[in-house]
């Protein structure tokens, strides 16, 4: 089954040419299935390209997802057009009555800043709050993931001595994991941060599991049942290109960066870089997407209770 998005959405040509099934309003009113209902509340400055990632991955199990785009209310972003957020973003404040069966909540390029520092923090902890009544299950990456472990169980971030940047190999710490079904025994993931979370401090929190991690830059995905959320610090949703238009940007603007490790054939910039997570990255988002379908209840009215 195909991913409900608006047929003007810059994404429906992208997955369109892609071979993902998509479908306009129209078409999804012709069947007599209720849809499950994803949340993106998009943090990242590059709304579009961020739309395309997660779109591409939900979009490709064989349910009916009908994709809804939210921002934080007051924020304004500076760097997609205002005529795009208008028509295809929803503030928090106006969804905060509606319920979802899943909801993701994207990184931000802010993990320098205390989390108290955000300009939004007060409504995201809303959104945190919201997600315990409103939201059946809430899978938080990146920024938003390290957000949602502080709120939630005050694990702390750390800013690195180096940025972590390149294509890390991590272990499968959890094979019997219904989110990690079909998994190797271990993958490779894109990860771009200057912050880590620690292992010994997660281990110390109450109810939370590791998933993933790796030995060189710590753990990547962690299970909260206790607030039905998964939180992943590293990025399966990136394109090909992505790690690449990172690094170039910086060197561009003459930042100190490292060439992105195990990324590069040689770790030449100047070669075509080769993804080597994208199956991975489809299986996790399509376990996620799985086990809601499961779990959540066909009354959406009933989510929370």
């Amino acid at each position: 089954m195909p991913i409900k998005i608006p047929s003007n959405l810059p994404a429906y040509d992208v997955l369109t040419n892609e071979g993902v099934m998509v479908m306009d309003d129209d078409t999804a009113a012709l069947q007599d299935i209720r849809p499950l209902r994803i949340g993106l509340l998009n943090l990242m400055p590059k709304k579009i390209q961020t739309e395309n990632q997660f779109a591409r991955l939900i979009g490709a199990t064989p349910l009916q997802i009908e994709l809804t785009l939210i921002r934080m209310s007051e924020h304004r972003t500076r760097n997609t057009a205002a005529e795009h957020m208008r028509e295809f973003y929803k503030p928090f404040q106006d969804v905060k009555g509606e319920k979802f069966d899943g909801l993701l909540i994207t990184g931000a390029p802010i993990e320098h800043l205390p989390f108290n520092d955000v300009t939004y923090w007060d409504e995201l902890k809303q959104v945190f709050d919201w997600t315990q009544t409103n939201v059946h299950s809430t899978f938080g990456v990146c920024w938003g993931g390290m957000a949602m472990i502080n709120y939630f169980h005050g694990v702390q971030k750390h800013i690195l001595d180096a940025k972590a940047f390149g294509c890390f190999r991590h272990n499968n710490l959890a094979p019997a994991s219904p989110y990690l079904r079909g998994f190797s025994d271990d993958c490779v993931i894109p990860v771009s941060r200057w912050t880590e979370m620690r292992q010994a401090e997660i281990d110390a929190a109450s109810g939370l599991t590791t998933l993933l991690g790796s030995d060189q830059v710590g753990p990547c995905l962690v299970e909260d049942p206790g607030h039905r959320a998964l939180y992943i610090f590293n990025h399966f949703e990136y394109d090909s290109g992505t790690l690449k238009q990172e690094y170039d940007r910086d060197i561009a603007e003459g930042k100190d960066i490292n060439v992105p490790i195990n990324y590069y054939p040689g770790d030449d910039p100047t070669k075509t870089p080769q993804n080597r997570w994208r199956s991975h990255a489809h299986l996790l988002y399509g376990n996620w997407i799985n086990q809601i379908y499961q779990t959540t209840n066909y009354d959406l009215e009933k989510i929370g209770h």
